[in-house]
């Protein structure tokens, strides 16, 4: 079965969002809502929600051009059109009376063969299909989007008893490779896998917070980061996700949930968040919630909710002695004795006793619930991996100290942990108390596995050379936010040295690594530090090295692909502009954004640019276009949000290739990297016909413009003349004369270096070290 079209009923946030997702993918979509009454246009709520897609920020299509895809209609009117679809997705309220009537107006119409699934987030799946068809059964299942679904990566599916195989293969497999899911296959029981857990963990760390007097400031600081939670902690969360939606849940989860369980004894509601929800604070889609910016007074002043008295008070930024003592062992934290060590004790027992408790009861295995929680909550350890972090033996004492029952899990591995590496290979704790493999689907391939199987070829502070089989290497960062420094461009050489002809054991080089971002640039840190000694020789030489190596990087005798993931910005860039080919995850956020601390690309990017402008054959011709092209982009210190959007701006070529899954990210680009390796010629070198003084005058004409309407600060000015000088190829080039490389490089490194110079370049980098945000001086 394959998916050729699709269809999404229910135009609200969710099943808009999940409409504008399959669009990314390439597939039609058809968009269905009911009829609001007394509307003069029928299809207004859908035609709505497609509107209300293209302003959204962050964005749901990965291009605007995705929004074509979307076919707006109403339930009266268009449901025939169902019979052209191959995949039928159902989004309305969670009311199992009304999505029964729907599935029977649906399955009277749909063609053979078709799948429809259900967006429920806490419906078992025998409740939805009682009183359906047989046929209709064996083609339905449960596909649960975490929102925003183009964001969150997690797909929880649900196959009945009678679901097709094949039908359940096909969905999954298109949620894959199309959607980019990470796929965890769920047991038919209430709130499945991640909101089963989440919610209790939720409702676990409000009581806790409210019992032990702590503020939501204190709360979050604990329950987030140092437990690897995402930074807005549990408050943050809640008022992320709408603090009027948690009772929905909770009523549904009550409804279905067996008696004893953990969720009824901890379930309480509490008077100051009730009335918050009753008065319209409920969250950052309200008038605020546990927190909220105060802009009276022209202002923007962040507060915080006061759990006791129920009114806001400037939010403050706690460090708890117990967060400040543990540092990155949470046993320690669990362990300090101050009420935000006992809040933190509390809270993972009896969240992670819970977990430990379900399996094998919502799924077969500890690494399905890891996945989901790391996935759909954005946990950076999944429950169990918590337990292992804590030691199994000592989270059973903790589970008896704090009056809760030992899961049997826990019982039965005796001391020793869920997960371990035997033999290079990552193995898990069975439900039947042996070990076994860790195993990927086909088409994946984690350096993280290959790390775990193997020793580097090489290491040195910043980076190391992996060994990822068929003769194909690759570099990965290893620095903070993989930040680009000397010790890398030493990677990069020791790189070319070791695969040397491309025509030995080595045939080509991958650049990819598995951190949050694929790196944010030079190291700016050392940077400030160099200058602020004076060490200007030592500069120099930093942007002449990154030249050198990009340069040969360009011009060696194999092949380099780039796989880059999260943000490629500055060098990391550079980087891509410099392989042969690129193999971006779909959600790479890329751009040169040196203006913004100061200073222009140095190695190579201005270059590669103009390259990039002067072959794009949509553009008009002549020296001038390409120019422009170039200078407009770096000025404004674009960034593509998303892969997609960075072919529009040249930063990835039309035959640059993008991975919808970052699972499948190294695989893909390994088989790109051999496929070019065989009979692999280095590019020739361009030149560039440049329009020299009377071009730079022009741009100068266009900054002075931007600088009157107040768009372009002084130093603004400073940076863009420097690098108009740079793309239009000097004082001295005359347009009539080709020009190489070499001399654009030699023009962007003095740019560079009187750049870097200017006080006014240094108050940006500083104040980009320290407040992570831009200086506009």
């Amino acid at each position: 079965m394959e998916i050729k079209r699709a269809a999404v009923i229910g135009a609200g946030v969710m099943g808009s969002g999940i409409a504008a997702h399959i669009a990314n993918t390439g597939v039609p979509v058809l968009l269905l809502d009911i009829v609001k009454p007394g509307a003069a246009d029928r299809s207004a709520l859908a035609k709505g929600a497609v509107e209300r897609l293209l302003k959204a920020d962050p964005a749901p299509f990965m291009h605007p051009k995705n929004a074509r895809l979307v076919t707006p209609g109403n339930l009266d009117d268009d449901l025939g059109a169902l019979s052209e679809c191959d995949w039928i997705v159902e989004a309305i309220v969670e009311d199992p009376k009304l999505k029964a009537d729907l599935y029977t107006r649906i399955d009277a119409l749909r063609k053979d063969g078709s799948v429809v699934s259900s967006n429920t987030s806490t419906i078992p799946l025998a409740m939805l299909t009682q009183g359906q068809s047989e046929r209709f059964k064996r083609d339905f299942l449960v596909t649960h989007f975490f929102n925003p679904p183009r964001y969150m990566r997690l797909l929880e599916i649900v196959a009945g008893p009678e679901t097709r195989s094949d039908a359940l293969a096909a969905v999954a497999d298109f949620c894959d490779r199309r959607l980019g899911k990470g796929v965890v296959r769920c047991k038919d029981t209430p709130g499945f896998i991640a909101n089963r857990i989440g919610v209790t963990w939720i409702q676990s760390a409000v009581n806790a917070a409210f019992d032990l007097g702590l503020t939501v400031e204190e709360a979050d600081a604990v329950v987030g980061r140092p437990m690897g939670i995402p930074k807005t902690g549990v408050f943050g969360l809640m008022d992320l996700v709408g603090i009027d939606l948690m009772p929905h849940i909770a009523k549904s989860l009550l409804a279905t949930l067996p008696e004893g369980d953990l969720y009824r004894r901890l379930h309480r509601e509490f008077p100051v968040i009730q009335r918050m929800i009753a008065d319209g604070y409920t969250g950052r889609k309200g008038k605020g919630g546990f927190y909220r910016l105060n802009r009276e007074g022209g202002a923007k002043v962040k507060e915080a909710m006061d759990l006791v008295t129920g009114q806001y008070r400037p939010a403050e930024r706690p460090r708890p002695e117990s967060v400040a003592a543990a540092g990155r062992d949470l046993r320690a934290l669990a362990e300090h004795p101050d009420r935000t060590g006992r809040y933190a004790r509390r809270v993972l027992a009896e969240t992670l006793s819970y977990a430990a408790s379900l399996v094998p009861e919502i799924a077969d295995s500890i690494v399905a619930v890891d996945e989901a929680m790391r996935l759909g909550y954005a946990w950076k350890q999944g429950p169990f991996e918590l337990i292992d972090r804590l030691g199994t033996a000592w989270f059973a004492e903790l589970c008896r100290s704090e009056g809760l029952p030992v899961p049997a899990l826990v019982e039965q591995a005796a001391g020793r942990p869920f997960y371990r590496v035997e033999d290079g290979k990552l193995q898990y704790l069975t439900t039947g108390g042996v070990y076994d493999d860790v195993r990927r689907p086909d088409g994946v391939l984690l350096l993280s596995d290959v790390k775990r199987a193997s020793k580097p070829v090489w290491k040195n502070g910043s980076a190391a050379l992996w060994d990822i089989g068929d003769g194909v290497m690759c570099l990965e960062f290893t620095s903070k936010m993989n930040a680009l420094d000397g010790d890398t461009m030493a990677a990069y050489q020791k790189a070319m040295t070791l695969i040397g002809s491309g025509k030995g054991d080595w045939k080509a080089l991958v650049v990819h690594n598995e951190g949050d971002n694929f790196s944010v640039g030079a190291n700016l840190g050392l940077a400030m530090f160099v200058a602020n000694i004076a060490l200007w020789p030592a500069i120099e030489e930093m942007v002449e090295a990154g030249q050198r190596t990009y340069r040969a990087l360009k011009y060696a005798p194999f092949p380099v692909v780039a796989a880059p993931s999260g943000m490629a910005l500055g060098g990391g860039c550079e980087i891509l502009l410099h392989a042969d080919h690129v193999q971006a995850h779909a959600e790479t956020y890329t751009g040169l954004v040196e203006v913004g601390v100061g200073v222009i690309p140095g190695w190579g990017g201005c270059t590669e640019m103009l390259a990039r402008h002067a072959a794009n054959s949509r553009g008009p011709k002549g020296p001038m276009p390409p120019v422009a092209g170039a200078f407009e982009t770096i000025s404004l210190a674009k960034v593509a949000k998303s892969a997609a959007e960075a072919k529009d701006l040249l930063y990835l070529k039309a035959t640059d290739g993008i991975t919808m899954n970052r699972d499948r990210l190294l695989a893909d680009a390994k088989a790109k990297a051999l496929a070019l390796a065989d009979g692999y010629t280095p590019p020739e070198k361009p030149a560039y016909t440049l329009p020299g003084p009377g071009g730079k005058t022009a741009l100068d004409l266009f900054v002075q413009g931007f600088a009157l309407q107040g768009k372009a600060t002084p130093h603004d000015v400073v940076v863009c003349d420097h690098l108009a000088r740079v793309l239009t190829g000097g004082p001295k080039t005359d347009p009539m004369e080709p020009v190489g490389e070499d001399r654009i490089l030699k023009l962007e490194r003095e740019a560079f270096m009187a750049l870097v110079r200017h006080p006014a370049t240094m108050d940006r980098i500083e104040h980009m070290l320290t407040t992570g945000k831009p200086l506009r001086n």
